[in-house]
């Protein structure tokens, strides 16, 4: 007797996209970015033979699922011109011993931690976070916002000199690229579907930052 799950050709298509979905997702694996987009877009096709709510589910879901990717990015991103001097400058040897392997692999090698990992991520306290490289103050905790990422996000820096963006064209898209004005350390990304008064999302990670809790 043939089992219902091998005998119709459609469900066994459903069955392998689900499981791209999920690989997709970066759930319980570390596929690279872009084979996380191919395993997406595979997870997509068998919405051809769901019903029109699958399809709805399936779409919604893909549409928050590539809101987080672009937040994040994996190893060293290709920016426009020359690297900028800053303030704070030291050798890749001391960042390394200064910092935890994984502040050295985002703030020096423009590295990403996985979505509602992060230690701020769901941060609630009042005070002020700092780069984790050199502490210089860079967002309050009155400019965080539930953004929904599973990666802190801010509407404003304490002022505008205490970050930089800088141009970010990995895996063919275009955006900010956001890093602390002082030490250059890599913070996140910026993106304009933030609440007002600016109508800016800074979406960094939490390695990146240091929080200092008021008093």
């Amino acid at each position: 007797m043939i089992s219902p799950a091998t005998s119709d050709p459609s469900a066994r298509y459903i069955s392998k996209s689900r499981a791209n979905l999920l690989i997709g997702l970066g759930l319980g694996n570390k596929e690279p970015l872009r084979r996380r987009g191919f395993l997406l877009f595979r997870a997509f096709e068998f919405t051809r033979f769901s019903s029109i709510t699958t399809m709805k589910y399936s779409t919604l879901l893909l549409l928050f699922v590539f809101a987080l990717t672009a937040c994040g990015q994996n190893g060293k991103n290709k920016t426009s011109g020359t690297e900028p001097k800053y303030p704070v400058s030291k050798p890749e040897a001391e960042w390394k011993k200064q910092l935890t392997p994984m502040q050295f692999y985002i703030l020096r090698q423009k590295g990403t931690e996985q979505a509602f990992t992060g230690e701020y991520w769901d941060n609630h306290d009042k005070g002020i976070y700092h780069c984790a490289g050199c502490q210089q103050p860079l967002f309050g905790s009155d400019t965080k916002f539930e953004s929904g990422t599973g990666w802190p996000s801010f509407f404003q820096p304490v002022q505008a000199e205490v970050v930089k963006l800088v141009p970010d064209t990995s895996y063919g898209m275009v955006r900010d690229e956001v890093v602390c004005s002082r030490c250059g350390g890599h913070l996140g990304h910026v993106f304009d579907d933030g609440p007002k008064p600016t109508g800016l999302r800074y979406c960094l990670n939490s390695a990146s930052l240091s929080f200092v809790k008021a008093k």
